[in-house]
């Protein structure tokens, strides 16, 4: 059976919600709102909803978000729903989950929202709270930091096993940042950079933690992200839904390592790749989309959480051998131009990285890509798209490949 998107929304990644006073009842009342009109479905059609959120008890007080969508609008009072948390990927654990759930033939009609308020805080206390996603007291100890930390350290390994140009990483900061400026619905959109501001100079682009400098990091970021899902069944009995309107998640890969940072370097040591449980998710989506290798995709959308993640995403696809992700930088075969563009609409660095929201907007942006509505963002002839999600020091890693639908 196959799992179709039907469309989906995102809200506007510029907006700080809580200085507009609004809390998470508005972000995905408007999140939902724009979703099922853009899906053109009805709210009695949705069976189920998969709501994905890594830390809205720390940044605003507020659990049990699955019960938000049914609060916000009454109609879906009596609709299962769960809240699904794997820090950055707690996106696309909700849109495994509903997948699942309609491969099963439990349901045929599911909602996958993913959201996050992480502007309620100072910037410190918002990287502190982050910090719970790493092995909270047994790593990145005596900061606040601790993503920044890990990634750098992560960069740092990259050049104790292959070497690594801090250019390299500038330059994918800058690229996706200048994507960026197409996308109206981008937290960078109209944000001011100069040519220094993708340089060495500590006053235009202050170093942060290594090697990495203040526009190689993503940046707080209000919003929520949503797709409906359906299952062939339901395309059956609805045949109002032309192919050219929604599109088939043809393949997946969901894998899963320890928590700390320090034991995933160990164990891969002799290991071609650092990270072979990322390279491993992509296989699998791979494999399950029936393709060969990633040069039979059209594009991808990465977690460029920071720089350094983008980076390590590059020679996992398997677009460029083990540790020669520059490569790829230096021959523009990532840009928008290039033989496999990676994040045309800004990724996480310019599009913004409301944490829970990521994984759905990724899957969203894949969406619109293989549908043709991505606007000033779009690229020519695509077919296949694929997504990678991680969460924390890449613990847990999801890879999906979307198609155009055939039917």
């Amino acid at each position: 059976m196959s799992v179709h998107i039907l469309g989906g929304s995102q809200t506007d990644f510029a907006v700080n919600w809580h200085r507009a006073g609004l809390e998470y009842d508005a972000l995905i009342r408007a999140v939902l709102e724009e979703t099922l009109t853009a899906a053109r479905v009805d709210v009695a059609d949705i069976g189920v909803i998969h709501v994905g959120n890594a830390f809205g008890q720390l940044f605003t007080g507020q659990g049990h978000l699955g019960g938000m969508p049914a609060t916000v609008l009454p109609e879906l009072w009596g609709v299962p729903a769960s809240r699904h948390e794997a820090a950055c990927a707690s996106g696309s654990m909700a849109a495994l989950a509903a997948m699942a759930d309609l491969e099963s033939g439990r349901y045929d009609c599911a909602l996958v929202l993913g959201a996050e308020l992480e502007k309620t805080v100072p910037g410190d206390q918002a990287a502190a709270y982050m910090g719970a996603a790493a092995w909270a007291g047994h790593e990145a100890i005596g900061t606040d930091l601790v993503w920044p930390t890990q990634f750098a350290e992560i960069a740092a390994e990259y050049d104790r096993r292959y070497g690594l140009d801090a250019t390299h990483l500038r330059a994918i900061s800058e690229l996706n940042i200048g994507n960026a400026r197409a996308n109206p619905l981008a937290q960078t959109r109209n944000w001011r950079y100069t040519d220094a501001s993708f340089s060495a100079d500590d006053s235009a682009n202050p170093p942060v933690a290594g090697v990495l400098r203040r526009q190689d990091c993503s940046q707080m970021t209000d919003g929520a992200a949503a797709v409906i899902l359906v299952s062939d069944r339901f395309l059956e009995r609805r045949s109002d839904f032309r192919p050219e309107h929604h599109a088939v998640i043809a393949g997946w890969g969901h894998r899963t390592a320890g928590l700390p940072l320090a034991e995933k370097f160990r164990v891969s040591a002799a290991e071609p790749y650092v990270f072979p449980h990322v390279r491993n998710a992509v296989l699998d989506a791979l494999s399950r989309a029936g393709l060969a290798d990633i040069h039979q995709l059209d594009g991808v959308e990465v977690h460029d959480c920071f720089a350094m993640s983008e980076y390590l995403a590059i020679d996992h696809l398997g677009l460029t051998a083990p540790g020669e992700s520059w490569k790829a930088v230096e021959s523009g075969e990532i840009g928008r131009d290039g033989s496999l563009p990676i994040n045309p609409g800004g990724g996480l660095i310019g599009i913004g990285h409301p944490v829970g929201a990521t994984g759905v907007r990724m899957l969203l942006d894949a969406y619109k890509q293989v549908t043709g509505q991505a606007g000033e963002c779009q690229l020519p002839d695509v077919n296949r798209y694929a997504t990678v999600n991680i969460g924390g020091s890449t613990t847990t890693v999801a890879s999906f490949v979307v198609e155009g639908a055939q039917r």
